[in-house]
């Protein structure tokens, strides 16, 4: 600790003026940093390796104090941080936009990102849903094909009509109901019950589940009535389910089928031909 003379004892007693504080101001000051830098040096081990303290300058004391140890991992520390801050400020800068520049949120251009991202995987998945192909059978006639636009029977009664219906409602994305109508005919012609329970299982796992990606739409009541039929399905568990499908066809798909250029260009084409022959 420094020592004071009789003047300073002098100061000391009086009342501190403006002036007395500012005389007294940087002996403070560097007693404050004399002790700091004493605690340092004693937790270190390093006070030996120190020299007085008393005897330096307030500009020689800032220097010492910067090369203890203790300053120098602050310092590494602080580094550290910063260059381990700076690749995260360099990579949001990249993602950031007109709206959001400092990228403390994800604003809407982000999300937007995002969603473009994934974007390619969920049509990957899509890609993956598997229809059954379709029918076989000849070609149609011309009287066959005129006979179409009788009646919607007509239509569904015969494998060439079916193809020729099932690639308009694949125009339409509709393609499911189709499917479904095929299976549950399939299903009813089976007659051993451990075949029956396997295909119902299949049929409702593909076109009744919720989950499936080729969900049939059926009102509550026909639903309920297949969710309890489940447990001891039979070759007539969908049975309504699948007249109301055929209902759904006839009434909304059909009309448009008649009037689609699949339909008409079938038509024209089979009509030149009868025409040249």
């Amino acid at each position: 600790m420094p020592s004071f003379s009789r003047e300073d004892h002098k100061y000391l007693q009086e009342p501190f003026s403006r002036s007395s504080m500012q005389r007294f101001l940087p002996l403070f000051r560097a007693q404050g940093r004399y002790a700091n830098i004493h605690q340092a040096a004693s937790s270190k081990g390093d006070l030996q390796a120190m020299p007085d303290l008393e005897q330096m300058g307030p500009e020689s004391v800032e220097m010492r104090k910067r090369q203890t140890p203790a300053a120098a991992a602050a310092s590494r520390d602080a580094a550290g941080g910063a260059s381990a801050a700076a690749p995260g400020a360099g990579s949001r800068g990249s993602n950031a936009c007109c709206f959001c520049w400092c990228c403390c949120c994800s604003c809407s251009c982000l999300t937007v990102r995002n969603q473009e991202e994934q974007r390619p995987t969920r049509a990957a998945h899509e890609l993956r849903i598997s229809f059954p192909a379709c029918e076989e059978s000849p070609a149609p006639t011309l009287e066959e094909v005129s006979a179409w636009a009788q009646s919607f029977d007509s239509l569904m009664a015969t494998p060439a009509g079916r193809n020729a219906f099932r690639e308009f409602l694949r125009t339409e994305f509709s393609e499911e109901n189709m499917l479904f109508w095929m299976a549950c005919e399939e299903l009813k012609k089976e007659a051993n019950k451990n075949v029956i329970e396997e295909k119902a299982r299949i049929i409702y796992e593909d076109y009744i589940s919720i989950l499936s990606p080729k969900e049939v739409s059926l009102d509550s009541r026909v639903r309920d009535t297949i969710n309890s039929n489940m447990g001891e399905p039979s070759a007539h568990t969908f049975d309504d389910a699948q007249l109301q499908i055929y209902t759904l066809m006839h009434r909304d798909s059909y009309p448009r089928f008649m009037s689609s250029t699949v339909y008409k260009d079938l038509l024209q084409s089979l009509t030149e031909k009868a025409a040249e022959a």
